[in-house]
């Protein structure tokens, strides 16, 4: 017996009327797509840089002398909750280029260690510092007053940087103050007790004593002499532009990878689309994304480990802000070409502009929308890592680019056997007993900085703080 509806339902109609989708699937050929690959990114990095293509396999970058020494950091260590100084760090004190290993040693165990809070004065205008500080960890910052009394800020102090030795040495007046902004170690050393261990170390005393006699000087590089505005017939200044003698070199480095297609495969399942064809495109892009990596982070050549301790620049408070940016294009002032950020700094940056009330311009390029400040567009990357124990931290970067500007350049070979495309070639391997085609894929690169000014980075970016703008 059929069973009997229940009162208000519709019986279904089983019986099928028409040919169903399934069958006719059978009968029609699906439109495909080419294969997707969720890695591949636009890179920017290497869209925007310009190519150098080099006959042979390396650059030389000849460059004026100059009389850079150091660093000017003097780097520290933490055993458990005790900061110390490395000796040989010392040596980025004037005084103490030529001392010895043993005697910086001794030097290194004078240095005590303290802790200021967030908005403690380290330095008072006017005072004569008889402690020479080393900052272990943190951020401090350096004000002066300006000539109408207006507070200027000179700089921001982090991990390695000191103050002052020249004044703490010869017993001279700052001019200028230091405040904490954060918590922060700082490792100190009295000048007494400096004077006491050179009274009993004669090359010690020696240089101490000609560090004291001598001028303040900033250093710097080797200037040549030009005379202008005078009159008359005199003498003339004489000069000459010394080249360094041993100019550092660019070697072109590699990345490849070995791809390999059954010979089954590309002769017959290779309609509507060719397999190897597909094979290669896809390889390609995973060598190109493993090669814009490489120039960003390889310990070598790569940008972010190539900046010169000069051009590096913490922000402020953590997130990036106007300021941060704002300092970054004081270090790269000339012709400053794009900032490279992680999309989540870019992000960060754009919520500090915002909370600020200064939402940045957005400039159309490529198709896309990019946040720019002051005119200079910020391109994102995820090839600039995020650091510390959560991902919380970053860097920024900011470039000139062109070898007619002196900025940072990108090298690759003028031609290549087998080549597919500039600085990527395709090399066949030949065919092994299985049936297995293979093709080795590689791409020749490196990059150039021509001078220290032509990149900058800004460290200690943090990319997760948010505001209540309620």
């Amino acid at each position: 017996m059929f069973p009997v509806p229940l009162k208000g339902a519709v019986m279904t109609e089983t019986i099928q009327q028409s040919l169903s989708v399934k069958a006719a699937r059978t009968l029609t050929t699906t439109t495909k797509t080419i294969p997707q690959l969720a890695s591949i990114t636009p890179r920017w990095l290497l869209r925007l840089l310009p190519w150098t293509d080099l006959e042979s396999g390396f650059l030389r970058v000849n460059r004026c002398l100059s009389f850079v020494l150091g660093d000017g950091r003097i780097d520290t260590y933490f055993t458990g909750e005790q900061a110390r100084v490395i000796p040989e760090e010392l040596r980025e004190l004037p005084f103490l280029r030529g001392v010895e290993e043993e005697r910086l040693a001794g030097i290194a165990d004078l240095f005590v260690q303290e802790t200021a809070e967030p908005g403690q004065v380290l330095l008072s205008p006017g005072t004569r510092p008889d402690r020479l500080w080393i900052i272990a960890h943190g951020k401090a910052e350096k004000r002066a007053s300006g000539p109408y009394g207006q507070d200027a800020v000179l700089a921001l102090l982090t991990a390695g940087d000191h103050f002052d030795a020249g004044a703490w040495l010869r017993g001279t007046e700052v001019p200028y103050g230091v405040t904490a902004l954060t918590s922060c170690v700082l490792l100190g050393i009295e000048r007494d007790r400096l004077l006491d261990l050179a009274g009993q170390d004669a090359e010690l005393l020696r240089a101490v004593e000609e560090f004291r006699a001598a001028p303040s000087t900033d250093g710097g590089g080797a200037p040549s002499e030009v005379a202008a505005g005078h009159q008359g017939e005199p003498p003339l200044p004489q000069t000459f532009v010394d080249y360094e003698e041993n100019p550092r070199e660019y070697e072109i480095q590699i990345a490849q990878t070995i791809l390999r297609v059954h010979s089954r495969v590309s002769d017959v399942f290779n309609s509507p689309m060719d397999q190897l064809e597909q094979q290669l495109r896809l390889t390609a892009e995973s060598v190109r994304e493993r090669q814009e990596y490489e120039i960003l982070n390889n310990p070598g050549f790569g940008l972010l480990h190539n900046v010169p301790p000069g051009q590096r620049v913490t922000t402020r408070s953590g997130p990036p802000g106007p300021d941060d940016l704002d300092e970054l294009l004081t270090r790269v002032w000339k012709k400053p070409a794009f900032f490279l950020a992680h999309p989540r700094a870019i992000a960060a940056f754009g919520r500090e502009c915002t909370r600020r009330g200064v939402p940045p311009v957005i400039l159309e390029a490529f198709g896309s929308s990019f946040l720019t400040w002051r005119g200079v567009p910020l391109f994102p990357t995820d090839k600039i890592p995020l650091e510390g124990e959560h991902g919380e931290r970053t860097r920024i970067l900011l470039l000139r680019v062109g070898e007619e500007e002196q900025g940072v350049i990108g090298l690759r070979p003028a031609k290549l056997p087998h080549q597919k495309e500039p600085g990527l070639s395709v090399t066949p391997m030949g065919t092994d007993g299985k049936g297995i085609a293979s093709h080795l894929v590689t791409a020749y690169f490196s990059t150039a900085v021509l001078v220290d000014d032509a990149l900058a980075v800004l460290d200690d970016v943090e990319v997760g703080v948010y505001h209540d703008l309620r």
